[in-house]
């Protein structure tokens, strides 16, 4: 029986295998082995099954850790570490969807649910409300950067492209071969660099009284 998770699941399936642009109402019918027009009982516009698609991936982002955050728990870096990597980790699942992704939340709900958990986590555990909203964006920007494409993977593994103009990348052309290392590394690296750069940051806040915190430039 034809139904909207139906057609979200077969539309994720072309985005995952082929892109965003591969979405249409022809390819989907013929995939689902229904008539065109059956799909728009369900769906009204290809703009709203990309939506619904986006929505369904972000589902699978856990963002349980931030409703434990409060008086008696503001290990706040911990959560955000392991919302990051969950976060991180979905994406990677279905890199096609991060364009959409970077655009922000617009009406999807999983979106929006994400954003609540993250800003109201981040208050809950002493960050002031401008704060966690810089946090909250911060984060966002580096997890979905991370996931636009790979570093390693952009460089030519053909060594004489390298070969007398760029004498610094006499090693460039091994790293398509360690991509995915060198990615999960850089994405460890670089959460670690901005946790630490935060503790400072809520340190130096609590040290001056919380609500001193919005001043912080």
């Amino acid at each position: 029986m034809l139904s909207r998770d139906r057609i979200v699941a077969a539309a994720l399936d072309l985005v995952d295998a082929e892109g965003l642009e591969a979405v249409s109402t022809r390819r989907l019918a013929a995939e689902l082995g229904v008539s065109g027009p059956s799909l728009y009982n369900h769906v009204a516009t290809k703009e709203e099954l990309i939506d619904s698609v986006v929505d369904a991936v972000l589902g699978e982002v856990d963002t349980s850790m931030f409703t434990r955050l409060g008086a008696d728990d503001q290990d706040w870096r911990a959560a955000l570490a392991a919302w990051a990597e969950s976060y991180r980790a979905t994406l990677a699942a279905h890199p096609n969807i991060v364009p959409v992704v970077a655009q922000g939340p617009g009406r999807r709900a999983n979106a929006l649910r994400i954003a609540d958990a993250v800003f109201g986590g981040l208050v809950a555990a002493g960050w002031p409300r401008r704060e966690a909203t810089r946090v909250g964006a911060l984060m966002r920007y580096f997890i979905t950067g991370s996931a636009l494409g790979s570093f390693a993977g952009g460089f030519p593994d053909d060594a004489t492209v390298y070969e007398g103009n760029y004498s610094h990348l006499d090693q460039a052309h091994l790293l398509a071969d360690r991509q995915q290392e060198i990615n999960e590394s850089a994405f460890a690296a670089g959460l670690q660099a901005l946790l630490d750069g935060l503790e400072l940051r809520y340190r130096a806040m609590s040290g001056s009284g919380r609500d001193a915190g919005t001043r912080v430039p």
